[in-house]
């Protein structure tokens, strides 16, 4: 089972005078992860370092530190974590001090595994986007329906009765389904309008 975090957290440790400072926050598309490290660009950092996965993509980057001793560190934290849609940016302020690639390692690795222990790990459910539509006398009852299990919609009264279009976890499509036909006597089908995305 995936997990996300339920927002953002950062954590700072001071290691051999280097300050390293993580930020883990919730992303959810590539737009989200450039806005991300757009927002905490800072230049008065040595390196900012980060690693990002989203579903079955994963990057990272060691910005100018030695291969492989930051990015790919946090990149383990996060998985290792069983972490999806998740960014961590990992700052460091150089303080004089050099930590060899073994001390990087553990110093980028750590301070990320540090902040993603401060996180709220929460479960990532898949949800569809879908579509039906019922006559107006029909709609309280779907309505009624929808509040019931908290399912995000939004309703476009037309001519003919109630376009809806609505957010289901994909355990929910199946019982709306068999409730569409049954209230509708057949009339109506639940569209799915997208592929599952992650939410």
């Amino acid at each position: 089972m995936p997990y996300t975090i339920a927002e953002t957290v950062t954590y700072e440790e001071e290691i051999k005078k280097s300050r390293f400072q993580a930020i883990a926050a919730v992303v959810d598309s590539e737009q989200a992860i450039k806005d991300f490290l757009l927002q905490y660009k800072d230049i008065t950092t040595t390196h900012q370092c980060w690693a990002w996965k989203l579903g079955n993509q994963v990057r990272f980057n060691d910005d100018g530190e030695p291969s492989g001793t930051a990015g790919r560190p946090i990149l383990a934290t996060i998985e290792g974590n069983e972490l999806t849609n998740v960014i961590v940016l990992v700052n460091r302020w150089y303080g004089g001090i050099k930590l060899g690639t073994g001390g990087l390692v553990r110093a980028y690795g750590g301070t990320a595994g540090q902040c993603l222990l401060l996180a709220e790990k929460i479960e990532l459910i898949e949800k569809k986007e879908v579509q039906f539509s019922c006559q107006f006398n029909e709609w309280p009852i779907f309505q009624y329906e929808l509040s019931q299990q908290q399912i995000e919609y939004t309703e476009e009264y037309t001519a003919n009765g109630v376009d809806v279009v609505a957010r289901l976890q994909v355990n929910q499509i199946e019982s709306l389904k068999i409730k569409i036909q049954d209230v509708t006597r057949g009339r109506q089908v639940l569209n799915i309008i997208e592929e599952a995305t992650d939410d």
